[in-house]
């Protein structure tokens, strides 16, 4: 990912929080050159000091078949909002696009055992919607059986971070409040989170 300096995201306390914020995202592998993507939710952990990302692939997908002897790329990006160059002091600018990027290399590991797999979906049911568990617990383990064998789990250690916040860093602070001001009115959630990560990132400059 091309990453100005400006823009580097390098506290890995930051990138973490912001992946499990914005845990949906996009893996993407190549077979025979071309670039395969799947959308997934993410469980974020840190294991001995090692970033682990961990999700299933619904097992008709054959993606799941070149995790293990490839190299993978995980794609956490989620707030970006248009910014005016109505905004700027002066006239001559352009339109710019503000967004936030965390960029994980690694490879995966396939997790075949079937009471690690039930693990897994039940961190994932702690993790997105706990008032689900009762329910799920009451399922029929007939049920659960059959859902676990429609799904492939897998672990990734990631081995190389990429972080990225392009938000109006070279810009004037007049400048810049007057963007967080406009976006904070807005009524996209993705335009308000960009302008709540504008003014956070304003207290750590």
């Amino acid at each position: 990912m091309y990453i100005p300096n400006s823009n580097l995201l390098t506290d890995k306390t930051e990138a973490v929080a912001f992946m499990k914020r914005f845990s949906f995202a996009t893996i993407i592998t190549a077979k025979n050159s071309l670039p395969i993507a799947t959308h997934l939710p993410f469980l974020v952990t840190i294991q001995d000091d090692n970033i682990v990302l961990t999700s299933h692939f619904a097992k008709a997908n054959d993606q799941w078949k070149d995790i293990e002897n490839n190299k993978i790329l995980v794609i956490f990006s989620e707030p970006h909002a248009y910014i005016s160059p109505k905004h700027y002091d002066k006239e001559l600018n352009v339109p710019t696009w503000n967004y936030i990027s965390v960029h994980a290399y690694g490879r995966g590991e396939l997790i075949t055992e079937t009471s690690k797999v039930f693990e897994i979906l039940e961190r994932t049911i702690d993790n997105y919607e706990i008032e689900y568990k009762h329910q799920w617990n009451n399922l029929p383990d007939y049920y659960k059986a059959g859902l676990s064998k429609g799904i492939v789990a897998f672990d990734m250690v990631v081995t190389e971070l990429q972080g990225k916040k392009k938000l109006s860093q070279n810009k004037t602070e007049n400048e810049r409040k007057k963007i967080i001001n406009a976006l904070s009115k807005s009524e996209p959630t993705n335009e308000q989170l960009i302008a709540e990560y504008m003014k956070n990132n304003q207290h750590r400059s």
